[in-house]
């Protein structure tokens, strides 16, 4: 075996282990580290330990007894119409659909990863990348990427409602809250079946279990834009290839009014099915 403190020096091509495997397409760098605490990741024939370095193409790393190709993906950014029904998993054996079959043809041989996930139940934007890196980036909450949403309750939200969203709450031991409320077309009462919602984290199912702790019910979740970047013009199932300039997008603050929690706009839902 080799000598691993070699590959900790800053002289050589040696990058972090997770980084590897994320750059080949395996899975992102988090579940990487997961993977590495696991035992699952080997070495030269050892077993690979946290903060390790490999050079690309000169060590042999195997993941889960598989060989892990030294070639990175080329890099690829897509923005998807995600519709209801389909998971965003790249294997979940409860839910064979997933928001990879969207993909087109020419890139069904290469590993995305989904940064930024959307429940089985919900629609909207969704971005599948190659690249590890950038996946990281959208995740990590540190980046404080701004999602939007357009929510369809049940019953009418009153405005009078809207600051305990923002406020937030405490369900179930998890902190549920958003960054913004407002409500889109409201009645002569100052209530609304529909909101336009924002946030820049996002737990699982978070908007909806908000709501419901309120009492309320989502009855439609779509998620229409991402920074800078809007679902307009994507049609439904349709991906559209995202150039560097509009990759860079993603983490742009939407321009939204700085003081008003209710809106009277309506939401652009012409490109929907």
């Amino acid at each position: 075996m080799k000598d691993n403190s070699f590959h900790q020096g800053p002289g050589d091509d040696a990058v972090r282990l997770q980084k590897f495997i994320a750059d080949a397409g395996i899975c992102s760098r988090r579940a990487a580290e997961a993977l590495i605490a696991g035992g699952e990741v080997w070495v030269n024939g050892a077993r690979a330990v946290a903060g390790l370095k490999v050079i690309p193409g000169a060590d042999k790393v195997t993941v889960s007894g598989r060989i892990v190709r030294t070639q990175a993906q080329p890099r690829i950014t897509l923005a998807v119409n995600k519709p209801r029904g389909l998971v965003c998993s790249n294997d979940d054996p409860h839910n064979p659909d997933t928001v990879f079959m969207l993909l087109p043809r020419e890139y069904s041989r290469f590993r995305f990863f989904c940064a930024g996930r959307l429940d089985k139940d919900s629609e909207g934007l969704v971005i599948l990348t190659t690249d590890g890196d950038l996946a990281h980036r959208l995740m990590h909450p540190s980046s404080e990427v701004v999602k939007r949403y357009f929510v369809s309750l049940k019953k009418p939200f009153p405005s009078s409602r809207l600051p305990r969203l923002v406020r937030g709450l405490t369900f179930e031991g998890e902190r549920l809250k958003v960054e913004r409320a407002a409500l889109v077309n409201p009645r002569p009462d100052g209530s609304s079946c529909d909101l336009d919602i924002h946030m820049h984290h996002g737990k699982k199912r978070e908007i909806r279990l908000l709501f419901s702790a309120l009492g309320w019910i989502v009855q439609r979740l779509r998620r229409y834009q991402i920074g800078e970047v809007r679902l307009k013009g994507i049609p439904l199932r349709g991906a559209k290839h995202l150039a560097s300039n509009e990759i860079e997008k993603l983490f742009r603050s939407p321009r939204t009014p700085n003081a008003e929690l209710q809106a009277t706009a309506p939401i652009d839902t012409s490109h929907e099915d």
